[in-house]
């Protein structure tokens, strides 16, 4: 069966995009790439990210290459629909920090027509699936994965190793916590 057009305006749907990758591998960066090529077409941006991530500031989204942008911290994700009402474009990072509710709330931001950029670690420090991520990379209409180099052999690296002694699954860090490593590399790391 075929659907004839009948030039009546339908409901328009907006979309999910995922920057995934490892630790120090560019997704913030790209994150608000997208988002400052947004405002500069005129759209109105909102950026979230975990109230928790507060390594480099409390309020601003800022990549390990120290570039940054105004956002707004937030407990949980049922807040980013209440928060993000007036938006075309909802930015939101460090995602897997989330709660598994951040799956629903891309599907009904991108259902109310938002574009919805969302960046993430896909795994967490033990190669692993890393919270609410699996799910919103299911959903996703884009996925960008980028990689960091490995530190230990300059392949691409994929993996966010852990170089301090810790058990907790979020522990926050920077470049003397955590090393990208690639997965041969890795593997020789967990398994000496």
């Amino acid at each position: 069966m075929f659907l004839e057009y009948t030039g009546e305006k339908r409901d328009r749907y907006g979309w999910i995009e995922v920057i995934c990758g490892s630790m120090f591998s560019g997704k913030t960066e790209e994150l608000i790439r997208r988002i400052k090529r947004a405002e500069f077409a005129g759209q109105k941006v909102e950026i979230f990210k975990p109230e928790l991530d507060v390594r480099y500031d409390e309020e601003e989204v800022v990549s390990h290459d120290a570039n940054s942008m105004i956002s707004t911290p937030v407990e949980s994700s049922g807040s980013i629909l209440i928060l993000s009402n007036n938006a075309e474009v909802v930015g939101i990072d460090e995602a897997q920090f989330f709660d598994p509710e951040l799956v629903s709330v891309c599907n009904q931001l991108a259902n109310q027509g938002k574009r919805v950029i969302v960046a993430g670690l896909d795994m967490d420090y033990k190669g692993r699936p890393f919270g609410p991520m699996p799910g919103i990379l299911a959903i996703a209409e884009y996925v960008t994965k980028v990689h960091a180099i490995c530190v230990a052999c300059g392949s691409l690296a994929n993996h966010s190793h852990r170089v301090i002694d810790s058990e907790k699954l979020v522990e926050l860090g920077e470049v003397g916590e955590y090393k990208p490593l690639c997965r041969a590399c890795f593997n020789a790391q967990i398994r000496p």
